[in-house]
């Protein structure tokens, strides 16, 4: 057994492939299978179940899926720490996104990183707000962005900019031509929602509530995991919805989504960068951070 082994067995749980894994290390899936299977001869128990259309791990799998994970960021913390000290940058790291900052900004910023700084990787997960602060609470993600504040103590988070959301309908809506509608128009429309947990909803349900409308006076007729899903729903017209501009930006560029403001409200929430309290930030994370700060400040 040797970490190289621990990381091919960690892909193949993350991605629930064989072969899938073999791409992301550059290796044919017999090779990949060779190294699952002296695993399970070196702890003399099957860690991975090869179902029809997935390999899941079983109990013990899991078990070593939590070491594994701990190991290879040891081993990716030494790396950095080292090469830290040499004055390089350099290391895999990995971080977290909620939906808009992962899907609209965070992929472009880790783009110029990563070309700045060549002997980087960086690992992204995407998940919604209260998913990446559960993978930062157990270890599993250094550092994330996410479009809401927690209430957790055992995590830190500091504001990196403002993102305005505003209620969103199709070109083809009866209120195309206003500029803004109250509140009790907006009880009375087919509403989408995002799923419980993410930023936006919490942001929304928030504001609405300051104004003394609770979730259940909206017309809710369709719950939905990803913003790109509510815009998709709200083109096709299924309803309407509150949405961050920067997600629709090439939709209202373009004409297919109109923004409206509700009178009397400003849906207007932060971005923040989130960490463990109780958890150094690597040398690395810390670059990150930094130039992230500097990007987006440029960016707004």
């Amino acid at each position: 057994m040797d970490l190289w082994q621990l990381n091919i067995f960690c892909k193949v749980v993350e991605l629930r492939s064989f072969s899938k894994a073999g791409k992301i290390v550059h290796l044919s899936q017999p090779t990949i299978s060779s190294h699952i299977k002296d695993l399970e001869n070196h702890f003399g128990c099957r860690l991975i179940d090869r179902l029809a259309r997935a390999a899941i791990p079983t109990k013990a799998g899991e078990l070593l899926y939590g070491y594994a994970r701990r190991l290879t960021k040891l081993k990716n913390d030494m790396e950095t720490a080292l090469s830290d000290f040499q004055g390089l940058i350099k290391g895999h790291l990995l971080i977290g996104g909620s939906t808009i900052p992962g899907v609209y900004f965070l992929p472009r910023i880790i783009g110029v990183f990563t070309t700045r700084f060549p002997e980087v990787s960086i690992s992204l997960k995407i998940s919604d707000t209260d998913g990446v602060i559960n993978h930062i609470l157990a270890g599993e993600l250094e550092i994330g962005v996410v479009g809401s504040k927690t209430k957790d103590k055992h995590i830190l988070q500091h504001r990196l900019m403002e993102d305005e959301m505003r209620l969103i309908v199709p070109a083809t809506h009866k209120w195309v031509e206003k500029k803004q509608v109250d509140l009790k128009m907006l009880c009375s429309e087919p509403f989408i929602i995002r799923e419980k947990g993410s930023g936006t909803r919490k942001s929304m349900v928030q504001k609405l509530g300051q104004k003394g409308v609770a979730l259940n006076s909206l017309n809710i007729i369709a719950e939905m995991g990803s913003t790109e899903a509510v815009c998709q729903g709200i083109k096709n017209g299924v309803g309407i919805s509150i949405l961050s501009v920067i997600a629709v930006a090439e939709e209202l560029n373009s004409g297919k989504l109109k923004a409206i403001d509700l009178k009397g409200i400003k849906f207007i929430r932060h971005f923040y960068l989130t960490h463990h309290s109780r958890r150094s930030i690597s040398p690395l994370a810390m670059t990150f951070a930094d130039f992230l700060r500097n990007e987006l400040h440029a960016f707004t």
